[in-house]
């Protein structure tokens, strides 16, 4: 089972973050990076450039617009993403254990 591996946080305190606040955070990346590479459970996992970068495309039949930024306003932006493959939902839980602090939403990935 591939599952998508989101990851939230409120951008705006990478603003004044130290430079050992962000080591640590790094750290705590490489931590669950190594771990679910040894177990052959990642996939992939990037950085997302910051919201203010996101393009929005809505279509409603042979209309389309662009929108700059985000879908929606929200305190916490998606900053980042891994997809694991992993036999269950238990074993993700266990992985993102690992990561920094994170409003963490898994979402299983369907396969069409």
């Amino acid at each position: 089972m591939k599952i998508a591996v989101f990851l939230y946080q409120d951008e705006s305190i990478w603003a004044n973050a130290t430079e050992a606040e962000v080591e640590q955070y790094m750290a705590e990346h490489d931590a669950f990076s190594e771990a679910a590479r040894q177990q052959g459970k990642l996939v992939v996992g990037e950085a997302l450039a910051t919201v203010s970068t996101a393009t929005t495309v809505r279509r409603r039949g042979d209309e389309v617009s662009l929108t700059d930024g985000p879908f929606a306003e929200t305190a916490e932006q998606l900053g980042g993403f891994y997809v694991l493959d992993v036999p269950d939902l238990d074993v993700a839980v266990e992985l993102v254990k690992l990561l920094p602090e994170y409003t963490v939403e898994l979402r299983p990935i369907t396969d069409y």
